[in-house]
């Protein structure tokens, strides 16, 4: 019998950019849902969806009030929100305006909206999916919410981005629909770079530790050949930190040791194998890095909770 690829040690899909590895493993999509345009007063109360969402200001400004928060938030030209669990928010073009539900404004089905005569605002929305092993991904690193202001560097590209989303949507052309998603999938992956810049007061995690730089090294060979035997030393070496400073910088940066790190990747990569492939688990265990098939399942049920042969049983009930 030919065994099915694995995505594991010297696979040619496997990135050396950790950060693309992830949402690559995440199975991240991104899609356009809809927007609207405004003039004149108007407020929109969007109720709380149980997925990523995020929206851009095209033109013009809004004030944005999120469920749980006391304070209101200003979204310039070229600002993104984005809601990483199920909140309610109403935008508005100011204070004192009573809202409309946003399921009555797009309730006949449509996903563009105009409010007034349109000419002083503009704004377009998406949502991000993701299979159950990107929600644990993503769901463990992204704030309640996250307002994104380009600065000088950045603001160009989410310019042209939006324009390029914009005029998608606007000119009806062929592949439209595959372009604006894949548009959107680089928003996505611009909201997250611009995000990583605030690493210093993002909270412990991959992606956290996939944007320090001090750590980059380490995170680049466990992520490239995952199933070779890494020793603290060599991680720490390739860091150009000594063993004990790199121990602490890594757990307080990603939130576990560099080997628990290592472990935990492994386990997601075998996750996708045996939900996606038919490769047995003993390959799989060789291609990890474990000598025997035991060995691997029981890392696998200790980081999952299941063993390897459930998560596949219940891939394949799911079909």
């Amino acid at each position: 019998m030919v065994e099915s690829p694995v995505y594991l040690l010297n696979s040619p899909e496997m990135d050396t950019d950790p950060f693309s590895d992830i949402l690559k493993l995440a199975n991240v999509t991104t899609l356009l849902t809809g927007g609207f345009t405004a003039g004149g007063p108007w407020a929109i109360r969007f109720p709380p969806r149980d997925r990523v969402q995020f929206f851009a200001v095209v033109k013009g400004r809004c004030r944005g009030q999120f469920d749980g928060e006391d304070q209101s938030i200003w979204f310039e030209t070229g600002d993104i929100g984005v809601l990483g669990e199920p909140r309610s928010v109403v935008l508005a073009s100011g204070p004192d305006v009573a809202p409309v539900r946003g399921e009555d404004l797009f309730a006949d089905g449509r996903t563009m909206a105009t409010i007034g005569d349109g000419s002083e605002f503009a704004y377009i929305a998406g949502h991000v999916d993701f299979d159950q092993a990107g929600r644990r991904l993503l769901a463990d690193v992204l704030p309640a919410w996250i307002h994104v202001r380009p600065n000088e560097s950045t603001a160009t590209t989410f310019r042209w981005l939006l324009d390029r989303i914009v005029s998608e949507q606007a000119a009806d052309l062929p592949g439209a629909k595959i372009a604006s998603a894949q548009l959107m999938q680089l928003l996505f992956i611009e909201i997250l770079r611009a995000h990583l810049e605030t690493r210093d007061v993002m909270p412990a995690g991959w992606l956290r530790a996939v944007a320090d730089p001090r750590l980059a090294p380490a995170l680049r060979l466990m992520h490239g050949d995952p199933g070779r035997s890494w020793h603290l030393e060599e991680l720490a070496r390739a860091s150009a930190m000594s063993r004990t400073i790199f121990a602490e910088r890594f757990r307080e940066v990603a939130g576990v040791a560099p080997l628990t790190y290592l472990t935990q990747w492994r386990m997601r990569l075998a996750e996708r194998s045996l939900r996606e492939e038919t490769t047995p688990v003993a390959a799989i265990a060789r291609s990890l890095g474990y000598g025997s098939e035991s060995a691997f399942s029981n890392a696998f049920k200790r980081v999952t909770g299941h063993s390897p042969r459930a998560c596949r049983g219940a891939a394949r009930a799911s079909v």
